[in-house]
């Protein structure tokens, strides 16, 4: 018996008590753009089951495709062999193979033909347009308890570790997702996204919004903001621009154009209430900052430019603890704790950010936040990025604060004297250096391991 004949009856089997892997009543739903074209949900199941039986036995694989197209069939073709897709925090030769060795027997795949590619590296074939049919979407589903992903945290606290993703929670994250971008944009509308899939942000807003709506996705990802413009310009209206603070200030600075877009979506990092109200000024559309983890998933969110406190999604509960806050979530089989601390308002369904516990500082019986110190130096004229950020303990057990500033034609001195006017003496970050960039990932977060070499 063939692997396509043995692929197709396990398939069958799941979908009597699965849930589905595409949300598709119209085989001719537009699932993604690319190349200029739209690409249909029976073109894109035709895709995912001709990659699958293709892919090798084993129980977990790196996805590592770039083509957000190719990332969506990579995706759904290993869940479909029962198999796990791992994210790495980076597609960096390093961080995968650290995931790689973690996940022993596992293999890699791509859209790429790579110079150096990693262990039983599977380069995809080409995903070219493929003919309509209309059979094999409807019965196409996952057992709701299928661990279909493991992403990895970024790294920014620490060592990135591993967080498994059931299709069931998936399903139900997505839920809280939707119900805010149908009220803000309504249905049927069109995503570009400036991040990567792998990322988990990138995953909730530009991977399950296509396959559990009626939603598309432009197959590219845009970073300059002409490359960002162009991109909008192939989908029709409505369009959701998903991005970060970062890419986000770079696409006001340039002074690009954008087409009419109806919303954005910014994570990964604070949005300045100021960067937001012009961002909403310059586009016409509302800035929708939503709030999550690599752990959590998104489970609130809030609009950035009117600085109002942050709501639940639905069925989310919080529970301030002395080292965090716990969350209760649907998608969450057990409550999570995570270091953020929050004060409860409304009744417990909206709340206001109070920094992270690991980056709450007491010195000399004095209190400041990391988030707070680095707010301060942006703000310094000058100054167009930068960080504050703790240094490991010294022989002493002292931990030292430090930071990183890029100011182009400006001197450690001139910084340390406009913060001086910020901030108590104590919390002076000592060293202080001014760099030309700083090491910020394809989400603009910042590797704990990037700094501490920058220094």
């Amino acid at each position: 018996m063939s692997l396509a004949i043995v692929f197709e009856s396990f398939q069958r089997d799941q979908a009597a008590h699965g849930l589905p892997l595409l949300i598709a009543d119209r085989p001719e739903r537009t699932v993604a753009w690319r190349q200029g074209k739209a690409v249909s949900a029976a073109q894109f199941m035709t895709h995912v089951q001709a990659v699958a039986v293709q892919l090798p036995p084993a129980a977990t694989a790196v996805n590592l495709c770039e083509d957000r197209y190719a990332f969506l069939i990579a995706f759904c073709a290993i869940a479909l062999r029962g198999q796990a897709n791992l994210l790495p925090s980076s597609r960096a030769p390093q961080a995968v193979a650290e995931v790689m060795a973690a996940h022993p027997g596992c293999y890699a795949v791509g859209e790429l033909a790579l110079d150096n590619p990693p262990p039983h590296y599977r380069h995809l074939p080409a995903l070219s347009v493929t003919p309509e049919t209309d059979d094999g979407c409807a019965w196409l589903a996952l057992p709701a308890d299928q661990v279909v992903a493991i992403g990895y945290t970024s790294g920014s606290t620490g060592v990135p570790k591993g967080n498994a993703k059931t299709w069931a929670s998936f399903h139900a994250s997505t839920a809280g997702n939707l119900r805010m971008l149908h009220a803000a944009v309504g249905k049927g509308f069109h995503v570009v996204a400036t991040v990567p899939p792998q990322h988990m942000y990138g995953m909730e807003m530009s991977v399950l919004l296509p396959l559990l709506d009626d939603v598309s996705v432009h197959a590219g990802r845009p970073l300059f903001p002409a490359d960002v413009a162009a991109a909008l310009a192939e989908v029709p209206e409505p369009r959701v621009l998903v991005t970060t603070p970062v890419h986000l200030r770079a696409l006001i600075e340039s002074g690009v154009t954008l087409p009419p877009i109806a919303a954005m979506v910014s994570a990964t990092a604070p949005m300045p209430v100021e960067l937001a109200q012009v961002a909403e000024q310059r586009y016409g559309a509302p800035l929708l900052e939503v709030f999550g983890s690599t752990e959590t998933c998104v489970f609130a969110s809030r609009r950035a430019a009117d600085d109002e406190p942050w709501t639940l999604f639905d069925g989310v509960q919080l529970h301030p603890q002395p080292d965090g806050t716990q969350v209760r979530a649907p998608q969450l089989d057990e409550p999570m704790t995570l270091a953020d601390i929050v004060t409860l308002h409304d009744g417990g369904r909206r709340f206001r950010l109070r920094g992270r516990h690991a980056d709450l500082l007491e010195i000399a019986g004095k209190r400041a936040s990391l988030g707070d110190l680095t707010r301060r130096l942006l703000s310094i004229p000058g100054v167009k990025d930068g960080v504050v950020f703790q240094l490991d303990s010294d022989a002493l057990g002292v931990q030292r604060i430090a930071a990183l500033a890029v100011a182009p034609g400006m001197h450690e001195q001139a910084i340390l004297d406009g913060l001086r006017q910020a901030v108590d003496p104590v919390f002076l970050p000592r060293p202080l250096k001014l760099v030309d960039g700083l090491p910020r990932n394809e989400t603009g977060k910042l590797p704990r391991a990037a700094l501490l070499a920058l220094l």
